[in-house]
């Protein structure tokens, strides 16, 4: 049986072929001084890879990530290093939010920034035109989930906290359709009343998310639960088929039956 390598380490030449990719949850306080609210965006419903749910920004990491990486960070191994790359650059592309600055962004900064990315596809040329240095130390490795079959993605998921109530994004109108804003408990509520789509990881990690009332809350929770790759595996229960998660990696709700899982 196929073992996973440890969350920094590439899937070896024997294992399948899968895509390396970065989501990052990017937490702002709460206007009302409820829970954290979350950045969620609608993927167009053309797209081939969750076509109309809702998701956290994210996407696949360009060779370009790797590159900037290895200047970048020299100290922190590459798999890791090149996913941060990767999560802020899809953010900015994604949302028009810079985040992981060391000084701040004006609003007409990210968004000349963002134009700029657009047409290059590159961050390394962003970061040298404005000067700008990262601070990816903001950026928390939180989960690692990869399902072990041909061209999956290899996604490793990072926190990122604002530290503010008042954020300018706005929707790519390409890849997604909407942003917007809420607690992880408010959007598993909207997806309980149909609103909106979310796949597999998405549910299991709002759940996940949902249990606490501050960044830091959530940071005690990856201290308690070390990240490694994991992966939902099939069972049988009582008779049906349900998709579950390990017991130790953290999530409240292990999985659901086979038939009303969406993972795409």
């Amino acid at each position: 049986m196929f073992e996973f390598p440890q969350t920094d380490e590439p899937i070896p030449a024997d294992g399948p072929n899968v895509i390396p990719a970065a989501t990052v949850v990017i937490f702002r306080q709460s206007r009302t001084g409820g829970a954290p609210e979350l950045l969620m965006l609608q993927r167009a419903k053309e797209m081939r890879f969750a076509g109309n749910a809702t998701v956290f920004p994210g996407g696949r990491v360009d060779p370009a990530d790797r590159d900037l990486a290895k200047a970048l960070l020299p100290e922190v191994p590459i798999e890791r290093a090149a996913a941060k790359i990767a999560g802020i650059r899809e953010t900015l592309e994604e949302t028009g939010l810079m985040i992981a600055v060391r000084t701040p962004v004006s609003p007409k900064e990210a968004a000349a920034a963002r134009v700029m990315l657009l047409k290059d596809g590159r961050l390394a040329p962003v970061l040298d035109h404005f000067g700008w240095e990262l601070a990816t130390d903001s950026l928390t490795l939180y989960a690692h989930w990869c399902p072990i079959w041909e061209r999956a993605f290899d996604t490793r998921f990072f926190i990122h906290d604002l530290g503010t109530g008042s954020v300018d994004v706005e929707v790519d109108a390409t890849e997604n359709t909407r942003l917007f804003w809420t607690s992880a408990a408010d959007t598993l509520a909207m997806a309980g009343r149909g609103e909106i789509k979310i796949i597999f990881p998405t549910r299991r990690n709002l759940e996940r998310l949902a249990q606490f009332n501050s960044y830091d809350e959530v940071l005690e929770d990856i201290a308690r639960h070390p990240v490694r790759r994991i992966n939902g595996i099939t069972i049988d229960h009582d008779g049906e088929k349900w998709l579950m998660l390990p017991e130790d990696a953290g999530y409240p709700v292990l999985g659901e039956p086979l038939s009303s899982v969406r993972r795409s």
